[in-house]
């Protein structure tokens, strides 16, 4: 099942992409500590439960966060992210409902599989090489979570795609159905068309001060604090470069870390090995295999194995057949040629570890297919030398000194600001004070650039609250702010041309739609655009012979609202179009449709066959989890907790 989904095959990744359109969420929450976990290791309250399965407080907000990628959410926002954070929750854990109720399980293999070759390769395999377990371990630690929690995750997720991949296997297309999309695809119009420009409509609207005084005031909501708080500091810098050239590593120290972290420098046994893979066919999705296809496979890896026995050349024999996608151009190396043991299918593993060295297996059977295996080396486990880690060791001592002296460079120099004054905690540090003008939030300070936390911490900061230290991505700012002008409404006569502006541009607007749709209403009765047109005041132009994917002027590109071209019959006229900051009626000249007996269909058959699948998959996945929601709710198995719905809709958390 999961060779299915990681293969090339476009119907799997049409799957796939459908169902992280429906669960978006659920990947990034993979290095988040406790979703969906035990319930006795949660500190908040219960905000619902689905078949008993609890959703808790802290994994929404813990959803919300990973959604805002680190970015600070307005006030206003939240309630809404958090409602929608629910439903995505409350949704994943119907679908491990049914999962498990429909009997869908995870083995170990596909897990690994999953580890190897799916979204965390790049981390977990770079370059195709296991980071071993204690690396694994600590990235996860790291990332805020366990190996444990992101393991059950990870299963977690590869049973949701198990059960869309069974949902949505039954959705079939007719024949008919591609020819249909086909035809529309390729159909090739051209059209004549009529635009109105909004910039010309603009031009004509002169309104008078005592009309845009009455703008202001119906709009007056629009204009309210309109002119953004600004605030004046007074600041100096310490730049971590000051810091980090006073940090050393003394020797003694570099000694200490490798005999207290000898684990971290093991080298387990490895082989260095190539292979030849020739693919089975994928189990269906009832369980059958393809005997026929495993027969086949078998026979022709038999006679390449014979051509290697034969003294044949195994990289180039590899590079011809192996159907291995990731070490085929490699002369069948992986990943760089080392593995270790876990990293690949037992049955490989046992064989690569087992053979002397320069040693060719006979054929060795995987899920994946049957492999011919040459080890190459051998290495027994060892301890690297110190001398090997040394400059690794000494490299992340000093990033952990430079980490800590940041951080008391930022309490020392705040405490010594707030009890002596800037200058002088400044003179301490070799910097200057730096006064700055009257600053906006999106302002940038002279000597620092933009930096948004650093303005996000200036804005928050207390007036009258003293000095106050701050991080950017390479000093520490130390700020006292000693004015602030509120956000305020101006006056009339202060922005009266933006009032201007705005009142043409909508006003504008209105026109124009008026006038496209009267000069549409004249065509249709008519029967003429060009004679509408000209009592518009339109030019009527006329396009080339155009498909979906071309521009035409004044239009734009045919994919957009000028798309209703292509559902229209020759002498027909459209209704008014938005195309860009202007308005166009069209009247089509000549339709070509395409014929299924033209060489283009038999060319695009099978991907539009592919394309209509994934759609009609989707709807089925859509409608299932619909009806799924619906069913459980009926049957009492989804419960909400107003209350503490009503509190996560209130609090900033």
């Amino acid at each position: 099942m999961i060779k299915f989904l990681q293969s090339g095959n476009r119907a799997a990744k049409y799957i796939l992409a459908g169902f992280l359109l429906i669960l978006a969420a659920s990947m990034v929450l993979y290095l988040i500590p406790g979703f969906m976990g035990d319930t006795a290791a949660s500190e908040t309250g219960v905000v619902a439960t689905v078949a008993g399965r609890e959703i808790h407080r802290d994994d929404v907000n813990r959803m919300v966060q990973a959604q805002a990628r680190g970015n600070q959410i307005p006030d206003f926002y939240m309630p809404m992210l958090r409602q929608q954070a629910v439903k995505q929750l409350i949704q994943q854990a119907e679908v491990f409902y049914e999962s498990e109720r429909m009997g869908l399980k995870v083995s170990d293999q596909e897990f690994r599989d999953e580890l190897q070759y799916g979204a965390y390769k790049q981390a977990f395999f770079p370059g195709g090489k296991w980071i071993g377990a204690d690396k694994y371990k600590q990235m996860l630690i790291q990332g805020g979570t366990t190996v444990e929690n992101f393991e059950r995750d990870m299963r977690l997720d590869l049973l949701q795609r198990k059960l869309f991949v069974v949902i949505g296997a039954n959705a079939e297309v007719a024949d008919s159905d591609v020819e249909k999309a086909y035809k529309d695809q390729n159909t090739k119009v051209k059209f004549q068309y009529a635009v109105l420009k909004l910039d010309d409509v603009k031009k004509s609207v002169n309104p008078t001060d005592t009309e845009l005084k009455a703008f202001f005031d119906v709009n007056l909501a629009r204009y309210t604090n309109s002119v953004p708080e600004k605030r004046q500091i007074k600041y100096f810098v310490v730049t971590d470069k000051n810091i980090a050239d006073k940090v050393t590593v003394d020797p003694v120290e570099i000694q200490r870390a490798y005999s207290a972290n000898q684990n971290a420098f093991r080298v387990p046994e490895r082989v260095k090995v190539r292979h030849i893979q020739i693919n089975t066919p994928i189990t269906g999705t009832d369980g059958k295999v393809d005997q026929k296809g495993v027969d086949d496979a078998r026979a022709k890896a038999q006679d390449v194995l014979k051509q290697v026995k034969a003294g044949g050349d195994f990289a180039a024999l590899a590079k011809k057949y192996s159907q291995d996608p990731g070490s085929k151009d490699t002369g069948g190396e992986i990943a760089g040629g080392w593995i270790v043991k876990g990293q690949t299918p037992q049955a490989f593993e046992n064989v690569a570890f087992s053979q002397s060295k320069g040693q060719i297996s006979d054929l060795v059977q995987t899920p994946s297919g049957f492999h011919i295996i040459q080890t190459e080396e051998k290495e027994d486990a060892h301890l690297k030398p110190m001398a090997e880690v040394k400059s690794q060791i000494e490299d992340g001592i000093k990033q952990d000194k430079i980490k800590a002296q940041i951080n008391k460079t930022a309490t020392d120099a705040e405490t010594m600001a707030q009890k002596q004054g800037l200058e002088k905690a400044a003179s301490q540090y070799g910097a200057q004070v730096v006064q700055s003008n009257m600053v906006g939030r999106n302002d940038a300070l002279p000597g620092i650039g933009p930096q948004p936390p650093l303005m996000d911490a200036v804005f928050t900061t207390a007036d009258k609250a003293g000095p106050q230290a701050a991080r950017t991505q390479q000093s520490t700012v130390v700020f006292e702010v000693t004015k602030v002008e509120p956000a305020r409404t101006p006056a009339f006569e202060e922005i009266k041309d933006r009032v201007a502006n705005e009142f043409k541009s909508q006003r504008a607007n209105d026109i124009l739609r008026r006038k496209a749709q009267e000069m549409a209403d004249r065509a249709h009765a008519e029967h003429d655009l060009s004679k509408a047109a000209k009592e518009a005041g339109a030019t009527v132009k006329t396009s080339d012979v155009v498909s979906r994917t071309q521009q035409v002027p004044d239009i734009g590109n045919m994919g957009g609202p000028a798309s209703v071209a292509f559902t229209m019959k020759a002498g027909e006229i459209s209704g008014p179009l938005n195309v860009g900051g202007s308005a166009a009626v069209l009247q089509i000249v000549e339709r070509q449709e395409p014929s299924t007996a033209e060489p283009g269909f038999a060319q695009q058959r099978d991907q539009l066959r592919e394309r209509l699948a994934s759609e009609k998959r989707q709807e089925v996945i859509t409608l299932f989890l619909n009806d799924l929601g619906a069913r459980l709710e009926k049957e009492g198995k989804v419960k909400i907790n107003k209350a503490e719905m009503d509190s996560l809709a209130k609090s900033r958390s």
